[in-house]
């Protein structure tokens, strides 16, 4: 029993002492920081200037659902009627469209790139490689055609023989 306890531990360890893992962690802690960024600048930047062309920030807008609605302005809460913050939701959409499009712009897209011209690269190198192979079956073929002609042009025949002479002579 205790030895599946350490296997299992070990295994744990092994896991979690993977580049793979370690990679992932630091994703997860730099993605964080960077939607950290995006929500500023989607609340001081872009909520301010979709509210321009309104009458107010873009979160604040709202509609209701059922009933007056009547917001206790003590704690901003709805104490009557159902409200839908509708402008809140358009806010994070805003915020994601941005996180993603600046992912793709700055990390997909360039890595895609690299990784096709990684590809030609690889692919012109492999057909070199091809045609070298290639190349040198032919050069090899040529020399024993030439090393067949040299001996007399027949299999049948004995190296070193004179194909003029007969056997009796």
């Amino acid at each position: 029993m205790s030895e599946k306890k350490v296997s299992l531990l070990e295994g744990f360890k092994a896991f979690l002492t993977r580049g793979n893992v370690i990679d992932l962690a630091v994703a997860v802690v730099i993605g964080a920081a960077f939607t950290q960024i995006v929500n500023a600048f989607v609340k001081g930047v872009i909520n301010p200037l979709v509210g321009a062309f309104g009458t107010k920030d873009l979160e604040s807008y709202s509609s209701c659902l059922k009933g007056p609605c009547v917001t206790d302005p003590k704690t901003g809460e709805a104490t009557e009627g159902i409200r839908i913050l509708w402008g809140s939701v358009l806010s994070a959409a805003l915020g994601f469209l941005i996180t993603a499009a600046v992912v793709y712009f700055l990390l997909v897209l360039p890595m895609a790139k690299y990784l096709a011209r990684r590809a030609a690269m690889q692919a012109a190198k492999d057909g070199v490689q091809e045609t070298l192979e290639v190349s040198e079956l032919e050069v090899l073929k040529e020399i024993r055609d030439a090393l067949v002609s040299q001996r007399g042009g027949g299999a049948g025949e004995a190296p070193g023989r004179d194909p003029g002479r007969s056997h009796d002579q």
